[in-house]
Formats: structure tokens, C-alpha cells, sequence
């Protein structure tokens, strides 16, 4: 089962795409920061029975550099098969888009970081046809940000360095800042920042500083935990189960073989309707076309 700590490690680079070129350069790597990211399916299975999916899948679209493929893998331990499917992953992508890819692995141990940031070569020692080169945010690598100016500058990089800082002395110094970055936003950013509460209580696991964090949250953000802030959660909630369900309509289709144009496929990831979506997926599975999991008016 993957953990909700787990989540947040890559579901971050979605809420902000650019957090990706600001969090790396503690690690001396340079990108431009992109002026557009368009989320990609993370399914990279063949038609095979072996299934590979990346944690977040991101073409990120710069202007001084082009366009790149920013793979996102949230690493929780060491794992001796993990690199062979990396491999996997970027030579699948370059195949695929014909885009230059990078591998990025958040981790929020530093043994597990460590290890992950090796170098690993693919082929004899002597001529090494491939190697992996991941680029790792652990807590060594990502700075803690334990002033509110810094955290408010940078309200998404503070909750990264919050998640990969939870078991560290720092953290209560950078969830006192996050959260007075939080209160100084505006009425109009409630949404945003109810995002970013859950994220960091979801990033903070089971350690010690999760409890400090509902603590601060009970104590001093009690604005955002209007019933505007509620609704808004619970609507996000939603949309996730609806997205997830629509995915699994889009792999159920393919496995069976039923071709599914790009306005179809559009359909089917814009429904917000968990019903719809339910009915569609229960056509799915003994539908010969699209046609058929619409319905006879495509209802």
C-alpha cells in the first residue's frame, strides 16, 4: 500500500511543477524554471503482463532549454531492483516522446538517499552501455527553511523541506514558519492554502512533528478550517477518485484491445461524475468499442 507520506514526496511536483528547478539547486544542478508543465500518464506498461508505473510523469516546457520529461519517484528504501527499473523507465520515455528524460528521487531518509543517488552502471564494467543517473532530494540535499520570509517566498518548497525534515530537530522550526506563511495569505487563497495544510500533515507521516502540525493547525490557522475549506477538500478528495477511476476505464479499455481516440480518452478523463464513471467502467469490461461504454446516446 503506498503511504499518504509517500504521496507527497511526488504529488508536490504536480501542485507545482516549478518547484522542481528551485528544490534542485542545492544539488549544483541548473534548469530553467518551466512556463508550462502538462501531467502525462504515468502508466508505462507494454503489452505484456509486466507493469511499470513512475510516481509522476511531468513535460516540462522551458524557455531557454526546450522541452524534458521530469520522471518523480518517491523512494521510502533501499530497493536492489529499483535501478534496474529506472533504466527502464527513462529509456521507455526516450523511446516514446522522443524527449530528453530526467529521473528525480525524493527520499525522506538519508541512508535511502544515499543509496539512491549512486551511480549505476548497465552493462560489463569494461564498456557500460547505460547509466543511471538520478538526481535525489533527501534531507542532506534540500535546505530547511525555518524562517517565515523564506517560507512565505516559497510556501511549496517548505513543505517538501517539512516532509523530508520530519524527523529532524528542524522540524518544528519549519512548520512554525510554514504556518505563518499560510496565515499570511489572502481570503482569496483559502483553496491553495488548504492544499498545501494537507500536504504537509500528509508528508509529516507518523513522526512527532505530524502532531505539532494538527497542534499549530488547531491553534492558529482555524481560518482555514472553515466549512469553505471543508468543501474545498472534500472536493479534491473527489476529483482524485475521479480521476483514478477514469484511468482504470482508459487501462481496462487498452488491455482488452478496444481502440479509444484522443476525444474519447478526453471525455473520459474530463468526467467528474463518480456514477457516470462507475457506469462506464461496468460497460467496459464487455464492451467491443467506446461507443458501447457511452451508451446508446452516449449517456
Amino acid at each position: 500500500m503506498v503511504s499518504s507520506s509517500h504521496e507527497v514526496r511526488r504529488r508536490i511536483f504536480q501542485e507545482d511543477p516549478a518547484l522542481f528547478a528551485r528544490a534542485v539547486k542545492a544539488l549544483g544542478v541548473s534548469f530553467a524554471e518551466p512556463v508550462s508543465a502538462v501531467p502525462l500518464t504515468t502508466d508505462l506498461t507494454e503489452n505484456r503482463p509486466v507493469e511499470r508505473r513512475v510516481d509522476t510523469l511531468l513535460r516540462m516546457e522551458t524557455g531557454d532549454n526546450g522541452s524534458f520529461l521530469l520522471a518523480v519517484e518517491s523512494q521510502g528504501k533501499q530497493d536492489r531492483d529499483k535501478p534496474a527499473s529506472w533504466a527502464y523507465y527513462l529509456s521507455h520515455l526516450h523511446a516514446k516522446y522522443r524527449l530528453p528524460p530526467v529521473l528525480l528521487v525524493v527520499c525522506a531518509d538519508r541512508r535511502t538517499a544515499a543509496w539512491a543517488a549512486r551511480h549505476v552502471d548497465i552493462g560489463p564494467p569494461q564498456w557500460p552501455s547505460l547509466t543511471v543517473r538520478p538526481l535525489v532530494l533527501g534531507p542532506d540535499q534540500l535546505p530547511v527553511i525555518d524562517s517565515p520570509d523564506e517560507a512565505a517566498r516559497d510556501i511549496p518548497l517548505t513543505v517538501l523541506s517539512a516532509a523530508l525534515h520530519r524527523r529532524d530537530p528542524d522540524a518544528d522550526a519549519i512548520l512554525k514558519a510554514l504556518a505563518s506563511a499560510l496565515k499570511g495569505l489572502s481570503a482569496d487563497d483559502e483553496n491553495t492554502a488548504s492544499i498545501f495544510i494537507e500536504l504537509t500533515e500528509q508528508g509529516l507521516g507518523k513522526t512527532p512533528a505530524a502532531e505539532l502540525w494538527r497542534q499549530i493547525m488547531a491553534a492558529d490557522l482555524s481560518f482555514f478550517q472553515s466549512e469553505t475549506a471543508q468543501s474545498l477538500r472534500a472536493e479534491g478528495r473527489a476529483e482524485g477518485r475521479a480521476e483514478g477511476r477514469a484511468e482504470d476505464i482508459l487501462l481496462l479499455l487498452e488491455r482488452r484491445g478496444v481502440v479509444v481516440s484522443e476525444g474519447e480518452r478526453a471525455r473520459i478523463v474530463g468526467c467528474g461524475d463518480l456514477d457516470v464513471l462507475g457506469v462506464w467502467f461496468s460497460r467496459a469490461i464487455t464492451a467491443s468499442s467506446v461507443a458501447e461504454v457511452f451508451g446508446p446516446e452516449g449517456d
